[in-house]
Formats: C-alpha cells, sequence, structure tokens
C-alpha cells in the first residue's frame, strides 16, 4: 500500500455523539499510540475523522475491535516554505499537472522553517513523482 513516500492515514466513521470523540482518543491514548494530525469533516448525524499516527496499523486495529469503521488510506505529506505562497506553489503544480486534490489539512512540524500540509491527490504517484521533481520536501511513515 505504502511506497515508502506516501503517508499512511486512517479515516475513522465517528457517529455524532456525545462522547464519541472522547472514546476514541482515550482508546489512542490507552494503548500509546500518538496523533501527529487531525481533521474533521462532519455533517449532522456523522463524521469522517482522518488521522495521521505513530502507528497506524495497531491505531486502526485497536478501533476496530471497539466496532468503529476505519480504513487506511496513502496520502502525501508535503513541505512546503512557510510563507505566503508556499502552499500556491504546490497548487499550482497540481493544477498545471491535471492532478486534482481530493482534500489536504495541516501538519505541524517542530522545524519552524517549514510546514506541512498532508493532501490526498487524484493520482497520489504521479504528484509525489512532481512534488519531487520540483525540490519539495516529502515525508515518510517513518518521519512522522
Amino acid at each position: 500500500m505504502n511506497n515508502g513516500i506516501l503517508i499512511t492515514q486512517l479515516s475513522i466513521f465517528v457517529e455524532n455523539q456525545k462522547g464519541r470523540l472522547a472514546l476514541l482518543t482515550e482508546l489512542l491514548r490507552d494503548n500509546g499510540i500518538d496523533i501527529r494530525a487531525v481533521s474533521v469533516a462532519d455533517t449532522r448525524e456523522f463524521g469522517i475523522l482522518r488521522l495521521i499516527v505513530d502507528d497506524p496499523r495497531k491505531a486502526a486495529s485497536v478501533l476496530k475491535e471497539e466496532g468503529f469503521t476505519v480504513s487506511l488510506t496513502s496520502v502525501l505529506g508535503v513541505g512546503i516554505a512557510d510563507r505566503p505562497g508556499g502552499l500556491c506553489e504546490v497548487m499550482e503544480l497540481m493544477r498545471d499537472s491535471g492532478i486534482n486534490v481530493d482534500y489536504m489539512y495541516a501538519y505541524i512540524s517542530q522545524s519552524q522553517e517549514r510546514a506541512y500540509v498532508i493532501l490526498r491527490a487524484s493520482d497520489n504517484a504521479q504528484a509525489a513523482l512532481l512534488l519531487a521533481e520540483k525540490g519539495f520536501d516529502l515525508l515518510a511513515d517513518a518521519q512522522i
């Protein structure tokens, strides 16, 4: 599933009920799993929680055991210059290459010279090649 350049993301279906996110985060905490990035898209009845964690396979197993619906997806972690226009350079490259960005969210790194975005593209492999060719820093699972 992962060729070393892509990051493994968890996508979790979460009912929009009081305490569901608390339960989910307690399960991760109690199993020693560290959350590195998070995104939530919700509706009135449910949400899709996207997580980057330090051990995605263990997290998926723990959550599935407790009845959560979980899938693993490959995404890109792209380092961009932390300045106005840094993200625009990536978006223009994707547009000009005919690659659609399905969604993205921020990843906070300990480096102050770089900002990172997690994105899923219509063609992750092609997007990774293009970004690497243009000198963008790509994260791998091991760097998370």
